[in-house]
């Protein structure tokens, strides 16, 4: 493991056992803009715990404006440091930083090492809210972490997994699946963290991406569009996809999985069409 990062300082089998809500994305701001809804949930809890897991080390990320020239290891240890003040101020029960290349995570025959970490997390941990990526993601490294989540889960005893796991929108939202499959999560009750947690890679949103404007955005998107006939149920939500039916006894493999959604997808726009 790359580095272990407990804001409030307890010991490290006290940070990992309390935590409620995990979250495991590839890169640094992955989980605020993914795992948004488990920050908040546990923001001001007493009883609630959010943990970061981040697999890669951030060395390939875009970059302009002041952070033009600088070199991959140079990005490297200012995301990580990033990565630590937000979940500083996020409160995170732990924030851990695995710090694979991303070319190791993408490649199945080298990545034991990875899965075994996730399995040791997990097991630790026993959180009762996983977040991940999503299957539909079209970002290679973030579908690629997702696989070696799956494959940790599997891993598991049933009685050692996630209660609910849930596949998140970032490199392609989840407007396009059913309604009935949206798993719609509010994120409105702390409309300035939400802003300051994404500000603080300013790597990243200086460094030529808006996260900010982007993914604010999105999640009011995501509240006004949802449905078309009803009024707002909130001002801000992600979209999520439930991914348990992977983990059930004879369940559907995750491509199985995911290419249901895409078909049912593709029969909404055809029944529409050929209808109306």
């Amino acid at each position: 493991m790359g580095s272990f990062f407990v804001p409030d300082g307890v010991d490290r089998a006290t940070a990992l056992a309390r935590v409620t809500h995990l979250a495991i994305g590839a890169h640094q701001d992955d989980l605020e803009i993914f795992a948004y809804h488990g920050i908040e949930s546990c923001y001001e809890s007493d009883e609630l715990w959010f943990g970061g897991v981040t697999v890669t080390d951030g060395a390939g990320s875009a970059r302009s404006g002041p952070y033009q020239d600088f070199t991959d290891e140079q990005m490297q240890a200012v995301r990580a440091l990033e990565q630590e003040e937000a979940a500083r101020l996020g409160r995170y029960s732990f924030q851990a930083q695995l710090d694979y290349a991303s070319a190791q995570v993408k490649d199945s025959a080298r990545c034991e090492a990875l899965v075994d970490e996730l399995v040791e997390l997990l097991e630790t941990c026993v959180p009762h809210t996983l977040y991940l990526h999503n299957p539909a993601d079209k970002h290679d490294s973030h579908v690629a972490v997702l696989l070696r989540c799956v494959e940790a889960i599997r891993r598991l005893s049933p009685k050692k997994r996630p209660e609910t796991i849930l596949g998140c929108e970032v490199w392609r939202d989840l407007d396009w699946l059913e309604d009935s499959a949206k798993v719609m999560l509010p994120v409105d009750r702390y409309p300035e963290l939400a802003g300051q947690l994404l500000g603080v890679f300013a790597s990243q949103v200086q460094g030529g991406k808006d996260y900010v404007r982007a993914t604010l955005g999105r999640r009011q998107a995501n509240a006004t569009y949802f449905a078309s006939h009803a009024v707002d149920q909130a001002a801000a939500f992600t979209v999520a996809l439930d991914l348990g039916p992977i983990f059930e006894k004879n369940g559907p493999t995750l491509e199985e999985f995911a290419i249901r959604h895409v078909d049912c997808f593709k029969e909404d726009v055809r029944r529409r069409l050929r209808s109306l």
